[in-house]
């Protein structure tokens, strides 16, 4: 019950949270930039994103039973690594933008065109769901032996895997390549941006200016911080290894 009230206040706060930013970001004319569009895009890939895992999460903390279908947990496995294979792109997406806002000021808005806008963000969506695509397959072609049981609050790949009855090599591999693909790529992309970013902070010789860079940068920062450091150690990290705790 402890985890229960935990996760549906963590989950409605999301909601809350992003459902406002859209909002907002949709009704003032003045938000109607490229920073909030991808913000815009980031809040409603999040709902997306705990809706996939959540509300079944809460309702396993009520059952004694806490089944769910052959269908449903592919299902669920696609949905939430295509979504969060999406944020992993569309961070580093954003990480760009702020590279273009504080290095390049006076061809922001040429460098940042609705069009490149779009294509970015399209990327990010259309990557995101073949990546999840490939491994779903894959992960249909498996055989499973045995009592089925995920040692796990949702289904992911790593707990999948471990329910196969053959040897799963091919695809850890797979695992482990896209992994270096959306997770460690990015993290070098965004972290060339916010180098070349804190050099130009730090010529920026007002104050108030350097202060006003940093605000603008440190909630993308965080966010990049807490989604990619938990990412990298549950992919990272040998299978073998993996347990229930």
């Amino acid at each position: 019950m402890l985890l229960f009230a935990l996760v549906l206040v963590c989950y409605m706060m999301t909601l809350l949270g992003n459902t406002t930013i859209i909002v907002v970001s949709r009704l003032d004319p003045g938000l109607h930039t490229p920073m909030y569009f991808f913000l815009s895009n980031l809040s409603f890939l999040d709902i997306c994103f705990t809706t996939s895992l959540g509300p079944h999460m809460l309702l396993n903390f009520w059952r004694k039973s806490k089944t769910i279908t052959y269908g449903g947990c592919v299902a669920e496995l696609y949905i939430s690594l295509a979504l969060g294979s999406i944020e992993c792109i569309l961070l580093a997406v954003m990480a760009y933008d702020r590279y273009a806002a504080i290095c390049h000021p006076l061809h922001y808005t040429t460098i940042m065109s609705h069009s490149l806008c779009f294509t970015m963000a399209a990327i990010s969506w259309i990557s995101g769901f073949s990546n999840s695509l490939v491994h779903t397959v894959m992960i249909l072609r498996l055989p499973l032996c045995g009592r089925n049981q995920v040692d796990h609050f949702f289904c992911e790949l790593p707990a999948f895997l471990q329910l196969a009855c053959v040897d799963t090599s091919l695809n850890e591999v797979v695992m482990f390549s896209t992994s270096v693909l959306f997770l460690l790529v990015p993290v070098s992309l965004i972290t060339v941006s916010y180098g070349y970013i804190a050099a130009a902070v730090l010529r920026i010789h007002s104050a108030k200016g350097r202060k006003r860079a940093f605000n603008t940068c440190s909630s993308h920062l965080m966010v990049v911080w807490l989604f990619y450091g938990t990412a990298i150690f549950n992919y990272f990290q040998p299978l073998s290894i993996s347990s229930r705790d």
